[in-house]
């Protein structure tokens, strides 16, 4: 038998530190080791206890969650799951946790206080389970600090995209999503469309933090708008989001549908989608993330003579989406982290008239490739890219 996680719960409320352990303990392969009322006993317990896996408030009296969390990356990192409040400041404050370190976040039910944790005791199981699994991980840099110096964004204008490009991410997702839009510039001629596994009311900070360091407009996606050229739209939690070709211009189209694989947002739902308006001219991309969601959606893009491309397992904080993927033979390239940036200015980024002559030879390639006998998936040969990284 393996050996059991051991947790440390970290909050300030005395109920929370009942709770918390109760419903962890449901959890043969879970024990709570300890609690902490604020960051300073947390400091103590971590040295005294080795805990594997630390749930952080951020809310606390003394010294807070950030704070805590910036002692612990420094002095001897460990998974932190962030346990807080949903709040606009709440969130704000979560994807800047994120960012320095945090593997994932969980938001406390609005009927917390009232001892009501029932309903998220499964996640947050599940979320224990996987931070356990990723301790040494190394999370891409941080490209800003907590206030983000937003980049001189001039008029830009208004064109068609040259390549349509999906991606679904998920755990660890926040802070690898950041890395690689920060390494694209304003003038970049796709498209990129993004299902990030976060719930409602986060998107939209989430974006508008990206927004805030990235050269390319970024933004959460409404029904209507349209796909363009330096646009990046986040889906926003709890809808799906899909793409239609309309006289007035490609669009996005945001549902109410049921989850798929357990997620609203799915990437699948989205990669589907890509692969049955843009065939040919679709990108998708599997980054960071638990499960398997949007490995068939993008087993729908390669089928329909797109482009897929799945992060590199090493590089994944969580290679659970990627890997899916893989392992079905669905990827036709694997790209760690810090190449994906730079891959995708080379090949979807530059001018028109300068990739005119690579475009119709990828097209004379596919319909070489169509004329010779069809072979398994799961035996194609899967081609590895490293691209030299970008980071200064």
């Amino acid at each position: 038998m393996s050996e059991r996680i051991r947790v440390l719960v970290v909050d300030d409320s005395a109920l929370m530190r009942k709770l918390i352990p109760a419903i962890l303990a449901r959890d043969s392969s879970i024990e709570v080791v300890g609690t902490a009322m604020d960051g300073a006993f947390a400091l103590k317990k971590i040295e005294e206890l080795q805990p594997d896996v630390v749930t952080l408030d951020l809310e606390m009296p003394r010294m807070d969650g950030m704070e805590t969390l910036r002692l612990i990356m420094r002095r001897a990192p460990l998974p932190v799951i962030l346990f807080s409040t949903h709040s606009k400041e709440g969130g704000y404050a979560t994807l800047k946790a994120l960012a320095m370190g945090a593997v994932d976040f969980l938001a406390k039910p609005k009927d917390a206080a009232a001892g009501h944790l029932d309903q998220i005791a499964d996640q947050l199981i599940a979320k224990i389970k996987v931070a356990k699994r990723a301790a040494g991980r190394k999370l891409p840099p941080a490209i800003v600090g907590e206030e983000p110096h937003p980049p001189k964004k001039g008029k830009r204008a208004t064109l068609p995209p040259r390549r349509v490009i999906a991606i679904g991410i998920s755990t660890g997702g926040p802070n690898a999503l950041q890395f690689v839009l920060s390494q694209i510039p304003a003038d970049f001629l796709s498209t990129i469309l993004v299902v990030q596994h976060m719930p409602e009311g986060f998107t939209e900070m989430f974006a508008k933090r990206l927004d805030e360091c990235c050269a390319l407009e970024v933004h959460e996606a409404r029904s209507g708008d349209l796909l363009l050229a330096g646009r990046v739209l986040i889906c926003p939690g709890n809808r799906h989001m899909m793409v239609r070709r309309m006289p007035r211009g490609d669009m996005a189209i945001l549902s109410d549908g049921p989850p798929v694989n357990g997620h609203r947002p799915s990437a699948d739902v989205l990669f589907h989608s890509v692969a049955q308006e843009f065939a040919l001219t679709s990108v998708g991309i599997l980054m960071t993330g638990m499960g398997d969601d949007g490995a068939e959606g993008l087993g729908a893009i390669k089928a329909a003579g797109g482009m897929t491309i799945a992060q590199s397992e090493d590089t994944c904080v969580v290679s659970g989406m990627p890997r899916a993927a893989i392992i079905k033979g669905y990827a036709n390239k694997i790209i760690p982290l810090d190449g994906l940036g730079a891959y995708l200015v080379s090949n979807y980024g530059a001018e028109r008239g300068a990739t005119e002559k690579i475009e119709k030879n990828e097209k004379l390639d596919k319909h070489d490739k169509n004329e010779k006998p069809e072979k398994n998936d799961k035996h194609e040969k899967i081609e590895r890219t490293h691209v030299p990284s970008q980071r200064s």
